[in-house]
């Protein structure tokens, strides 16, 4: 072994300035040269990205994948079990070996209908999360045809390219979730006969994405920068979700169904659920509300998700993994405080949220507006160990709030 020199041979310093000098055959490396090394060598090899799998996800059943969801998403087993379904042979057919003379199964992408608020999202991500699968969210408001002022409909591979650390591979096995697609809806059932660059033109664009083809994506998105160099990904394999609310449709369905919604169907003979008239969607209504044909043949899995009841408001607030009142009873204790929130405060809470018709997404902002100011004084009471929250103190908090007034304002 070579005699010591006391020195790093990569950066000169004395072993007196470093907290470690390691010994080599022929040389020295202190540990902050070690560390840059180990980086350099992470960085070129891809080790400290998020890897996901590439040699075929370990794909759950359907009704494992169905079991997994319900851990986090209560209710809506209809559109769960459809979703389970839909992925599962999804990903089976990414798997497939196609032979010659083997039947190609095509790809099928899904639409989830549902008011604000009961989970669609949610829904989209869990699966993203169960797969380990790259997952991004794009929302549809803000695109426009190519050579408009907006998105591009490309940038929604920037948005998977990126969740993916710019792997490829990884990139066409993700999951896009397409929200507020309603709102691109063509302005009428007719064929536009004038630019519909936000509605119309942005379904046509949508169309090469969902079908499956190779599309040139630039990797800071936009035309802001025309000398990058574009990279290609093919759509084929990645699974598309698209949902929204179609505010409205509910008018639709009670007109194919010749009826309105508090009647009976044509002739009496099928009672129509008349809160929740989601439950008969069809492909017709879709196109009546302004989706092109070509978009719904592209998405041909349509799935419902009901109206979320009191009972149901009240299970997300408390049942699931990462329920609501778990979050904030976690976060109080992290101060040494135990937080107890007492059952007619969950009826409360539930209540407000159908009364301010917010969904499960509006049980959070009634929650922080409750538990505010408990949350401001409470860290610095070095006597506090225990919370008790009642009705009387929710309903106090909330009325001092102002929320209540701005969604009675409403």
């Amino acid at each position: 072994m070579a005699k010591k020199s006391g020195v790093c041979a990569f950066c000169g310093r004395k072993a007196s300035e470093v907290r470690l000098l390691i010994q080599g055959i022929e040389a020295e490396i202190c540990d902050s040269c070690a560390e840059q090394a180990h980086a350099i060598v992470k960085e070129q090899f891809g080790e400290d990205k998020k890897t996901y799998s590439r040699k075929g996800l370990a794909l759950k059943k359907p009704a494992e994948i169905k079991a997994f969801l319900d851990q986090y998403v209560i209710g809506q087993d209809e559109a769960k079990r459809t979703l389970a379904v839909a992925v599962y042979n999804h990903y089976k057919r990414i798997s497939q070996k196609v032979e010659a003379d083997e039947v190609e199964i095509e790809k099928s992408n899904i639409i989830l209908v549902g008011e604000t608020g009961t989970g669609k999202t949610l829904l989209a991500r869990t699966i993203a999360k169960m797969l380990n699968v790259p997952f991004a969210i794009a929302d549809a408001t803000v695109l426009t045809e190519a050579g408009y002022v907006g998105e591009d409909v490309e940038n929604i591979l920037v948005k998977l390219l990126q969740a993916a650390d710019y792997d490829v591979e990884a990139t066409e096995r993700g999951i896009v979730f397409i929200d507020e697609i309603d709102k691109i809806a063509r302005k009428s059932d007719n064929p536009s006969i004038t630019r519909d660059v936000s509605g119309e033109g942005v379904q046509q664009a949508m169309l090469k994405l969902l079908e499956g083809s190779v599309v040139n994506v630039p990797p800071q998105g936009g035309r802001k920068h025309p000398e990058q160099k574009m990279i290609p990904v093919n759509t084929k394999d990645i699974l598309f979700i698209a949902g929204g609310a179609f505010d409205g449709i509910e008018r639709l369905i009670a007109a194919r169904k010749r009826t309105n919604v508090i009647g009976y169907g044509a002739g009496g003979n099928e009672a129509l659920d008349k809160d929740n008239m989601l439950k008969y969607l069809s492909p017709a209504d879709l196109k009546k509300f302004g989706l092109i044909p070509e978009i719904v043949g592209r998405l041909p899995i349509i799935t419902h998700l009901n109206p979320l009841d009191k009972d149901a408001l009240k299970r997300i607030l408390t049942e699931p993994k990462n329920a609501l009142v778990k979050q904030f009873q976690k976060l109080f204790a992290m101060d040494k405080i135990k937080l107890v929130i007492e059952d007619e405060v969950i009826d409360f809470v539930a209540d407000k949220a159908i009364e301010f018709k917010v969904g499960a997404r509006g049980l959070r902002s009634i929650m922080e507006a409750i538990l505010n100011d408990a949350m401001f004084e409470l860290p610095s009471d070095i006597n506090a160990t225990e919370l008790v929250i009642d009705r009387a103190y929710a309903e106090a908090k909330l009325e001092k709030s102002g929320l209540q007034k701005l969604h009675v304002g409403d």
